[in-house]
Parts: C-alpha cells; sequence; structure tokens
C-alpha cells in the first residue's frame, strides 16, 4: 500500500497549500534544518496568505465595482462645489463604515458621483470589508423578478448583508410602489449597522418622482437620511467639457 500524498493528507484536514508552496516550504526546511514548530509556523503563515488572498478575490467579485480611473486623478477643482475634506476623512478613517452611516452623493451627471462612491468601496475592500456595487435599478429588477418570497428572501441577503452597499443612479429610471417597498427594506435592514452609499441627481423632495404613489417614502428618506454624510456637487459636467476640449482639439485650424 502506497504512503499517502502529502498534499492529499493536509486537504484532508482543510489546509489547502499549493503543492508549488508546499515544495518551496520542505526545500528551505531541509536546507535551513528547521525544527518541527518553525515548520508548522511556515506553514501556518502560507496557509494565512493564501486563504486571505482568495478570500480578497472573492470580495471583489462580489463587489462588482470594476476598474475606475484613480483616484488621483480626479479633478477636485472642476467642481464649483465639493467637500473634499470631508471626503478625504471618510475615505482615509471609514468611521462611517464602522458606525453604520451612510453616504449621498447628489448632484447632476458627470460630476464624479460614482466614480467617489467606487473609491469608498475600493478603500473598503481592501480593508476586509464585503462591498456590493449596483445600478439601483439593477438591483430592484433582480429582486423583483423573484419568483417566490422563500427566493425574494434569499435573494435579499446578496444586498443586506454587505458591510457596504452601494445604490448607483437613484433618479435615472422610475420604479413602482413594489420597488419602493424594496429599498425600503434594504435601508430598513441595514440602518444603524450597515451602511449604504446612493449616488443621485435628486434632492430628497424629487425622490417622489422616481418612486411615485409609495407610502413607504417619507420613513424611507428618514432612515437613510437620519445618519448620513451629504456631498451636493454642483458644477458643470466634466464629461460634456472633456467631449468639447476633444472635439475642439479635432475642429482644422484657420490659416
Amino acid at each position: 500500500m502506497s504512503e499517502p500524498n502529502i498534499n492529499d493528507l493536509l486537504r484532508g484536514i482543510g489546509l489547502r497549500v499549493a503543492p508549488d508552496a508546499l515544495s518551496a516550504l520542505i526545500t528551505h526546511a531541509t536546507k535551513s534544518k528547521l525544527g518541527p514548530l518553525q515548520v508548522i509556523e511556515q506553514l501556518a503563515l502560507i496557509e494565512r496568505r493564501q486563504r486571505d488572498t482568495k478570500n480578497l478575490e472573492q470580495r471583489i467579485k462580489s463587489a462588482a465595482l470594476g476598474t475606475p480611473k484613480p483616484l488621483d486623478q480626479f479633478d477636485w477643482n472642476h467642481p464649483a462645489e465639493i467637500d473634499r475634506s470631508l471626503y478625504e476623512h471618510l475615505y482615509q478613517s471609514l468611521e462611517f463604515l464602522r458606525a453604520g452611516e451612510n453616504v449621498l452623493f447628489r448632484g447632476a451627471a458627470g460630476l464624479g458621483k460614482t466614480m467617489l462612491s467606487r473609491h469608498l468601496g475600493l478603500r473598503a475592500l481592501a480593508e476586509g470589508h464585503a462591498v456590493r456595487f449596483t445600478s439601483l435599478s439593477a438591483a430592484l429588477a433582480d429582486l423583483l423578478r423573484q419568483e417566490s418570497i422563500p427566493a425574494t428572501e434569499r435573494r435579499l441577503k446578496r444586498y443586506t448583508l454587505p458591510s457596504l452597499l452601494i445604490l448607483d443612479e437613484l433618479g435615472y429610471l422610475a420604479c413602482d410602489s413594489r420597488a419602493a417597498d424594496m429599498l425600503f427594506h434594504i435601508v430598513t435592514a441595514r440602518h444603524h449597522r450597515r451602511s449604504v452609499i446612493i449616488t443621485t441627481n435628486l434632492a430628497y423632495k424629487q425622490w417622489a418622482s422616481v418612486f411615485p404613489g409609495a407610502t413607504c417614502l417619507s420613513a424611507l428618506v428618514d432612515r437613510f437620511a437620519q445618519h448620513c454624510h451629504t456631498f451636493d456637487i454642483k458644477g458643470e459636467s466634466w464629461r460634456d467639457r472633456d467631449a468639447q476640449t476633444r472635439l475642439a482639439k479635432k475642429r482644422p485650424t484657420k490659416s
């Protein structure tokens, strides 16, 4: 009867050390004449690094944050109004996340709301938090297409459990009262416990145009806004300015 493979033995007790990493450890231990405790310590460190890497990969995939333009390329001088100091405080400290506070980015299209929200998500990911980014319309459509109450309850966990939920583009598509009820359920489940970031082009009083006839709207706004850091971003669309600049460069110069 052949001796069991060391990798099979390790996997049998729940370790997932890659074969090449294990081979390198054995070679190093042999050459350096490491003692049993030192070998176990090195093995545990390798296993922890691999688990951390796999965990981060899973959280990145689940977050769906994409690859926004680097934050250091954001032109803070372009908006006519934006609270840069507050943003940098939230970004560096992540205190809002630990306190279960919300963040609202409000302003016209093309002013960087989505980019700034994504970078808060990336920062939270880097610090070990679970994050999910989605447009509001996609999240509500996902929930409303579920065919049973149990299926809806299971799918709701996708939006209630992450440490940070980012709902992009509230105000671009109208939703019915059922969608408003779903959003209210999400905000209520996360209230005081987990943070929500919303980007929108609308003031609170205009949310009724997105959820016409929704009886829960007042309570929804109250709960979201109760502990919320608000960024009112004002100015000309960066995308419009960039498009005009590119067009001007293409125009032939007069002789």
